[in-house]
């Protein structure tokens, strides 16, 4: 990122135009960009034979490519990378699309699972790309802790907040548990889990389950972790990541390989196995983050880019996401205070829920 911001800084103003027309024209066609169509709109004039002599200086630095070889060019990777960092012009929310965001959260509507949902098919709607909205989890104080046997092979963990919500979730025990190691396990839970969040809870119980190793019986132990280890994953019906606007990207008419890709990510999405990965992307700093093709590990199967960011709680925590998911040909400049402000919207509703 650094070295792209000294090469934009050591280009000539031609060569900055050039690189900044290319962009633009891929953003907003998908084409690529071929010298006569430069010639009629740069500032200064000059021949195509010249903007061709710029471009391919800029294929040589790494920031253009040729798809064809007659073709025009388009940017790279860490040609779109350098734009967004230096040259993005960052538009202000419309009315219009303010109006739609808001209207999500104006209903009566108290279920805020609800409204998440809601606010993810605007920030759809308004991007025209595919939304995320990774909600927060239930964090109260638990009070207590069960484990019930479903079948040799099935457990249920029931876990009782101090708010009244209950919790039920399925896993798979360690084989050959018994009634008295599920006993012992809920009595070892419930001795630390009072009071404590489930977040609290997992850090504390590795560290007491290392010191306290020799007492616990090793059924018991196995069952704690792996009963334990199920709140970290949404297997109840509550939906953590939403995701709404898929076919906004399987609709875009992309090329078959591509579509596959597409599919494979959401494929990922579904299945949740990226949610922890996915609020880990925005909690290195406040705001809007932009990621680029395989800058993104999360998404980058997909050849997308993914705009994102934080929202935070009344006590300033970060405890979800809001993230748009778009061909690296998305118009960022539009997208980024939408998502900006989508994050502000959604943190004050679970602020005021809260």
């Amino acid at each position: 990122m650094t070295d792209a911001k000294n090469i934009l800084s050591e280009m000539n103003d031609r060569s900055r135009e050039v690189f900044r027309r290319v962009v633009e024209g891929y953003l907003e066609t998908g084409a690529p960009m071929g010298s006569r169509t430069l010639t009629r709109s740069l500032s200064e004039k000059v021949s195509a034979a010249t903007i061709r002599n710029v471009m391919q200086d800029l294929e040589f630095l790494g920031l253009l490519d040729s798809p064809h070889v007659s073709a025009g060019r388009i940017p790279t990777q860490l040609g779109l990378r350098m734009f967004v960092d230096g040259l993005l012009e960052v538009g202000d929310l419309t009315d219009d699309d303010r109006q739609k965001l808001d209207a999500t959260v104006g209903d009566n509507q108290s279920d805020v699972t609800h409204k998440l949902d809601r606010v993810g098919a605007a920030l759809s709607g308004v991007t025209h790309g595919a939304s995320l909205v990774l909600a927060p989890k239930h964090e109260a104080p638990i009070r207590h802790i069960e484990f019930v046997s479903l079948a040799p092979d099935r457990a249920l963990v029931v876990l009782v907040m101090a708010d009244g919500h209950v919790e039920n979730r399925v896993f798979t025990p360690p084989p050959g548990q018994t009634p008295s190691s599920m006993r012992e396990a809920a009595n070892f839970l419930n001795a630390l889990a009072e009071g404590k969040t489930v977040s609290e809870l997992r850090h504390l119980m590795e560290t007491q389950i290392k010191d306290r190793r020799q007492e616990l019986d090793t059924l018991a132990q196995d069952l704690i972790e792996s009963g334990v280890a199920v709140w970290g994953e949404d297997t109840d019906g509550t939906e953590r990541l939403i995701v709404r606007g898929r076919a906004n990207l399987l609709d875009s008419g992309p090329e078959t390989e591509e579509l596959d890709r597409i599919r494979t990510l959401f494929d990922d999405l579904e299945r949740k196995r990226d949610i922890t990965e996915f609020l880990e992307l925005t909690e290195e700093g406040d705001g809007v983050r932009i990621f680029i093709g395989s800058e993104n590990k999360l998404f980058s199967l997909s050849g997308s880019s993914l705009v994102v960011s934080p929202y935070m709680n009344a006590d300033r925590k970060i405890i979800g996401a809001v993230g748009v998911i778009g061909p690296t040909r998305l118009n960022y400049g539009r997208i980024v205070p939408i998502v900006d402000y989508t994050a502000q919207l959604v943190g004050k509703l679970i602020s005021d829920q809260g």
